[in-house]
């Protein structure tokens, strides 16, 4: 071979050495700064979760309470949600949106209405209907809004939003008008914790097969620690930036504070954002943008379903992953806001960015190991080198990464179920680190839904809900 084809042979070798290194170098840095941000996070949270302090109960009697269930084709739990509320809040009156629902909603609602003066129907009917949850909060909205007796104080009008089979713990209305909460006059929403009840149940799926039940009873685990663990410490964290998210079951909201949204141009009788995947996150950054204090209270929690089927699961996480997507819409006004402290910019652009930081990573990692897989195969001596230095502290950051994990398990043990083994705790961490792993999936799926302009969704089937009524349930469209 001549010396000059040689030569040239040798320089392009080496450029492509060169740029190979040079992205797996990139790829590196930019994985660990996604880890480091990560564990910066979970640090904090795990912080104010083993430093929170619960509140002293406030005078609920000093406030009107307004609690508001979106129903859609709810007939398998609607009434016992009823039967439940009225329980914990004998005073209350009880708003149920039936969202043009196509089974027997309405008549149970009516029945129960027809035994308690304070329990009210909010009829929808298509086509202004099923256009999603804020357009259906909003109707519930203008109903109470214009029902109160002239004079009211409405800075002491409490609405409350709870799932059509949510369960509030006795004593929650005294938490949340504590001093801490809804007791201070700059406070405009409440969001208090969410547990699943259904996480002791041995046969979640009746009928199935003990692999499918065991995984089903999986599936309910994680959620709970998911809720009760890693989602509170990271609302306490926000309590702690000034960044709080309001859910979409258990959220209390000041009606001067839904008020204030409604004066701004285009929102007449609108306070919550309608055709939005996530109303109920955005509607809490709305409040805050308006200058609203927003809190988190620990010490009561609604209960709901835990999903048991893995299809319906990922369905309802790939909307919530797009929601938070459509989220970033707001960033120029949150980094403009006076009314967020620079730890609570820091912390909504955390939760804005991290299905991006998903899917990046999706991408990323196939592009990582195929570059790696080349270099063996053509330059197995510099790919070896370049592996024998880097790889040490890919396994480092792998194992960090997955350590705070188990931090889950074991808090989550010790908060709900101190009677188990530490074994058990043990178990639940790695189960949380698995489950973690579903949040790049969701995020790739959102992110394809997003490119296709896909942004239509199905209500998510309850567990109770044998037969799918109407529309496809459960289902993207």
């Amino acid at each position: 071979m001549p010396d000059a084809l040689r030569g040239f042979i040798e320089v392009r070798r080496d450029s492509i050495v060169w740029l190979a290194g040079l992205v797996s170098l990139a790829l590196l840095v930019y994985m660990a700064l996604v880890f480091g941000r990560f564990l910066l996070y979970w640090a904090g949270s795990r912080h104010a979760f083993r430093h929170n302090t619960p509140g002293e109960p406030g005078d609920p009697s000093a406030f009107h309470w307004h609690l508001v269930i979106p129903c859609r084709d709810e007939e398998a739990v609607v009434a016992q949600t009823l039967a439940g509320l009225r329980a914990v809040a004998p005073a209350a009156h009880l708003w149920v949106i039936d969202d043009d629902s196509e089974d027997a909603t309405r008549e149970l609602v009516l029945a129960a209405a027809g035994h308690d003066d304070r329990i009210h129907l909010v009829q929808r009917r298509r086509p202004h209907a099923r256009i999603g949850k804020g357009a259906a909060l909003n109707a519930a909205y203008r109903e109470i809004s214009a029902g109160l007796p002239a004079g009211t104080d409405r800075s002491r009008v409490v609405v409350g939003v709870v799932d059509a089979d949510g369960q509030l713990d006795h004593g929650t209305l005294e938490q949340v008008c504590n001093d801490r909460a809804l007791g201070r006059s700059d406070t405009g929403a409440v969001q208090i914790g969410v547990r699943m009840r259904n996480a002791e149940d041995e046969r979640p799926l009746p009928g199935r097969g003990r692999l499918a039940n065991a995984f089903a009873r999986a599936l309910v685990r994680m959620q709970d620690v998911e809720f009760q663990a890693n989602n509170a410490g990271m609302q306490l964290l926000r309590r702690r930036t000034g960044s709080v998210g309001l859910g979409g079951n258990g959220q209390f909201v000041r009606l001067t504070a839904l008020d204030s949204l409604t004066a701004e141009e285009g929102r007449a009788g609108r306070p919550w954002p309608e055709r939005a995947l996530l109303e109920d996150y955005e509607s809490g950054l709305d409040l805050r943008l308006a200058g609203w204090r927003l809190t988190h209270v620990t010490e009561a929690a609604v209960s709901q379903e835990a999903l048991v089927s893995g299809r319906r699961f990922l369905t309802q996480r790939t909307r919530w992953a797009q929601g938070n997507m459509q989220c970033l819409r707001y960033t120029g006004r949150v980094l403009r806001s006076p009314h967020y402290r620079p730890a609570g910019k820091a912390e909504v652009l955390y939760t804005f960015l991290q299905p991006v930081v998903c899917v990046l990573l999706v991408v990323l990692t196939p592009l990582s190991i195929a570059i790696t897989a080349a270099g063996l195969v053509l330059f197995p001596a510099e790919t070896a080198a370049f592996q024998l230095r880097f790889g040490p502290w890919m396994a480092l950051a792998f194992v960090l990464a997955t350590l705070p994990m188990l931090f889950w398990g074991f808090a989550y043990r010790r908060l709900v179920h101190p009677d188990r083994s530490r074994l058990t705790g043990l178990l639940w961490g790695v189960l949380v680190w698995l489950y973690a792993y579903h949040l790049f999936v969701v995020a790739a799926r959102a992110a394809v839904r997003l490119l296709l302009g896909r942004n239509g969704w199905a209500k998510t089937r309850r567990n109770a809900e044998k037969v799918a009524l109407g529309a496809p349930t459960a289902l993207e469209s």
